[in-house]
This record gives structure tokens, sequence and C-alpha cells, in this order.
């Protein structure tokens, strides 16, 4: 690792969670599901433009995230930022209007002197994809350049085609963020943003070879750059000749620190001709690295999740992925099943565990996305072919202080 410092269908689900500790296996819990609003899926102001619009434009990314109750979501495919409350009212958006209709509902382009409650200000996204919000509810958004403004990093090989748009809480162009502060040149691959409680902004950006962690305070100042190697995570005491792989990295929202989430093989062979086979899984961790000076300050070990079918254990373990993280350490992990995805709560402080499981209807698995607030709320977008679902479930009252 390098390192240099420069200054998360309307139908009722049920949401069980197994409490797993050192000396409990059977205690039991549950947590509704809160269904908030839909969307339909189209090129409206009113509208999610989630899948392709025409033959002319792919299928691009749609980020949300949530913050104090408001939804935020960059529609990539139109071109757009909509901000929505809990109950589903269009409070704001910043759209192209070259790929959007003019706005019908929404006030346009107000001045600072005007008072408006549902407003609309144009900017010519390209692309928006990945979305964060602070406290003070600037939006941070990520979109890509045009294809003549990309560039070759000659020492990394990495495409350099993305920046950080900055809006204000009304939803005013204030500056651009490039990897190297305010106006700066691109960044490689963006595919996380993160806004901590200090209102510092972390990005993760992935590289043919490693990965890069852009860490801003909240004026958009550069304050710490971390390289991370593929080849350069510690090995385990008990697994040294295994082979590590990065499955992702968050940043903790209340602390300058990264959860590495990292899973170890190991190789099988063949016994009787000596040749490999193939590999197994032997563990899984969370690496924690200090990003105000570069060094590791220690991990948390994860169970692997068993492949059960028709009721009964198969021997096959598989790595649980990383979800988010929320304050004081509470890490939220995930693994797909046949009707929803199972679930692992793990404090890393504490180290105690909690496991669970979300079920979908059968239409809702056809799209869905997540988000854990820096609280511990839980929520998700859905779709179907026709409409976009927001739910959330109150993890954070479920967990509470004990976990």
């Amino acid at each position: 690792m390098k390192y240099t410092r420069v200054p998360v269908k309307i139908a009722a689900v049920i949401f069980v969670f197994i409490f797993i500790t050192a000396c409990h296996k059977n205690e039991i819990g549950s947590v509704g599901r809160e269904d908030l609003f839909s969307l339909e899926i189209g090129p409206m102001e009113d509208q999610i433009a989630l899948y392709k619009l025409d033959g002319n434009r792919g299928i691009r990314r749609t980020g949300f995230t949530m913050r104090d109750g408001l939804f935020y979501i960059a529609d990539g495919n139109s071109g757009k930022i909509v901000r929505y409350n809990s109950y589903g009212d269009l409070l704001f958006m910043i759209y192209n209007e070259e790929t959007n209709p003019a706005p019908i509902t929404l006030k346009t382009n107000i001045s600072e002197e005007e008072q408006a409650t549902r407003w609309a200000y144009s900017y010519p996204l390209e692309e928006p994809g990945w979305i964060a919000v602070d406290s003070r509810k600037h939006i941070f958004v990520e979109d890509r350049l045009p294809r003549q403004e990309h560039r070759n990093d000659s020492e990394t090989k990495a495409l350099l085609d993305g920046i950080i748009l900055h809006f204000d809480q009304d939803g005013r162009f204030i500056n651009y963020l490039g990897s190297d502060g305010i106006g700066g040149k691109p960044f490689p691959r963006i595919i996380g943003l993160t806004a901590t409680l200090r209102d510092e902004l972390a990005v993760v950006c992935r590289l043919p070879d490693g990965w890069n962690i852009y860490w801003f305070n909240s004026s958009g100042m550069l304050l710490y750059l971390v390289k991370i190697s593929a080849n350069e995570i510690p090995a385990l005491s008990d697994w040294p000749e295994a082979h590590s792989f990065i499955d992702s990295i968050t940043p903790l929202p209340d602390s300058r620190k990264l959860l590495i989430k990292v899973d170890y093989s190991s190789d099988t062979f063949d016994q009787s001709t000596n040749t490999r086979t193939g590999s197994v899984p032997v563990s899984s961790c969370i690496w924690i690295l200090n990003v105000e000076d570069g060094s590791y300050t220690g991990f948390t070990e994860l169970p692997l999740y068993e492949i059960v079918e028709g009721g009964q254990p198969t021997n096959v373990e598989i790595s649980y992925s990383m979800l988010g993280a929320s304050k004081d350490g509470k890490v939220l992990m995930y693994f797909p099943v046949e009707t929803g995805y199972s679930l692992l709560f793990i404090n890393i402080n504490t180290r105690e565990q909690r496991r669970g499981y979300i079920q979908f209807s059968i239409d809702e698995l056809q799209y869905n996305d997540f988000f854990l607030s820096n609280e511990g709320i839980l929520s998700a977008m859905l779709a179907d072919n026709y409409n976009v679902k927001f739910v959330w479930w109150r993890t954070d009252r479920f967990m509470g202080e004990s976990l």
C-alpha cells in the first residue's frame, strides 16, 4: 500500500434477524418494511428513466442516497438529479435541458431573492451516477466528462474521465472536484462516494491494479490520498499462503478510517497428479485502515455463508459482500439468495454479530439497489417493468446500542 498525505411490489415483507453472540444462536427478533413511495419509469420530471430510453442511449447508472428522510436520485439515463421527501413529493430538480423536457410543475431558474416551494435549475449533466449528500444538504454527484476530454494515466493505465459536481442545498452549482481538488484533473473510475459526519467527502476509485481513495474536507481541499495495491494486502497468520482478493472498500462515516473487505482462498489439488484443480474460500475479513497515517489498525474476521439446498447444508461456503457501514463501527454484509438477501450485521469494535434475511416478491428481484445511511437506516430502490419503489427498514432502531 502506498500512502500520501496531502493536508452507503407493495407487499408485506418480514425481516427476521437471528441474533448470534458468543453464547446464543436462537434468540429471534423482527423488523417490518416500510413502503414509502413509487415513481413511474419514464422521461418526465416526476418519473425515473431507469431503463434505456431509445436505441442511442445505453443503460446508465441510477444512483440514490437518503439523508434526513429525503431521497436524492441521480438519473444517469435522463441526465437529472431530483430530491423527494419520504411521501414522494418532488421538491427540486437539476436537469439537462437537452435530454429532459421542460418542467411543468416546477418553477425554473429562480433568483436568490425569489421564494418557491418546488423549483428546478438547469445544468448540462452528462452522465450523473454516484451521489452523496452532507449535513448542509449539499449534493456531490459523479459525472462523466465528454469523450474528447478523457485522459489516460500512463503510470496506472487507468482511464481518467470522472469529476464530482458540487451543488448547494437549493441545487445551485458551486464548483467541481477533480482528483487533486477544486477544478482538478479527472478521477479514475469512481465506484463509491461517502459524505461523512464531518461533512468530508471520500471518493473510492478502481484502477486496473488497485484502488485510490481520495479524502476531501468540506471546502473541497484534498486532505489524503490512499493508494492500495491488490498485491499488498496483509496475510492471515492462520493462512499465510492463501490468495487475497479485495471485494470492496467502504469509508467509515464517523472517523477517518477505511474498511477493506478481503476474501482469502486456498488452492486445491488432485492428490493423484498433484495438479491444481481450483480454489476454495478459507476466510473473509474486514481490515481497518487509518487514513491519516496509512496504517492497518486491526481486522475483524467474518463468518462464511453456508449454502443450503432442500433444507440441508451442502458444505459449500461463500463469502458475504459488504453493503455499507454506519456510525459506531456497525457494518452490513449481504448475500443473494433465491427470494431475497441473507444479511449479517457486525460491529467491528465489539465483534458482535446478527444474521437476518430480507424477502422480496418475484418482480422486486428484477432490479434492486441499497443504501445504508450513517445512522444505520437501510433504504432500497426496487423496480419492475413500470415502477420504481422506494422503501426502508428502520434497522437503526432494531440495532440500538447493543450491537
